[in-house]
This record gives C-alpha cells, sequence and structure tokens, in this order.
C-alpha cells in the first residue's frame, strides 16, 4: 500500500499538519497538506503546505526565508493528522509566523480586571513583518 493511502483526506482532499519544533517541543504552527504538497516534503525534507487562500502549494520560506527543515514525519492514532518534527532555519532562525513571532500561537486568554475574557499577545515579535516580506 502506497504510504500517501493511509492518510484520512478531507472531503476537500486535506490533512490537518501541526509543526512542532524539534528541539524546544514548541507548537510553531498548523496549516494543510494535500497529497502532493506531503509528497513533496518528504522528498524535499522541508515542509511544502497547500495554502486555502492562494489555492497552490507552499514551500514555507519562498518568501520569508523561513524555511522549516524536516525531521521526522508522523501521523496520529486515526491517521488524520500529521505532525512535523522541524527546525526552523532561515535569515533570522526561529521565526516561523507570518507577524515575525517565533510561534503563530502567540495569543492567550486572559481575564481581564472587569472580569471579561479577552485574547492578549504574550510572545513578542523577533522582527518586523514588513521587513521579511515582499510587497
Amino acid at each position: 500500500m502506497d504510504w500517501l493511502e493511509r492518510i484520512t483526506w478531507t472531503a476537500d482532499g486535506l490533512v490537518p499538519v501541526i509543526a512542532q519544533e524539534k528541539d524546544s517541543g514548541d507548537v510553531l504552527m498548523f496549516a494543510w497538506m494535500n497529497r502532493e504538497a506531503l509528497a513533496r516534503t518528504a522528498e524535499l525534507g522541508e515542509a511544502v503546505y497547500w495554502s486555502r487562500s492562494r489555492h497552490r502549494l507552499w514551500h514555507k520560506g519562498e518568501e520569508s526565508g523561513h524555511v522549516q527543515k524536516v525531521h521526522s514525519i508522523r501521523i496520529d492514532c486515526d491517521q488524520d493528522v500529521v505532525l512535523l518534527r522541524i527546525t526552523q532555519l532561515g535569515h533570522e532562525p526561529g521565526i516561523a509566523c507570518h507577524t515575525g513571532r517565533h510561534s503563530c500561537f502567540f495569543e492567550e486568554l486572559h481575564t481581564t480586571a472587569d472580569g471579561q475574557k479577552a485574547w492578549q499577545a504574550v510572545d513578542p515579535v523577533l522582527k518586523d513583518p514588513a521587513t521579511i516580506y515582499r510587497s
């Protein structure tokens, strides 16, 4: 059986993917892959995702230079989620998020002084995204 056949793909032919930093264990981002993206990732040893907004393959770092070197590719027990264990490389190593932060999961739910719930950024911007991406 082809290894790609083990994956439980969505009706749209996608699978959710978590990128986890190999050394720290930090979850850096969540994205989607189609068959071609997963096959290219395995072939290149670098993360290639499916961009739902652009409707095309997206080689992580193609614009920013923040490439994800893939150390291992795992699937969960239901074969419907992929986990990439990666090292974040680039001009500014450690930046995975398009906001210039280490991780895309930089907001945390807090209770305000008046008892309301609100999202608060808890991780710093490491580099201004305007200087990372081409316009």
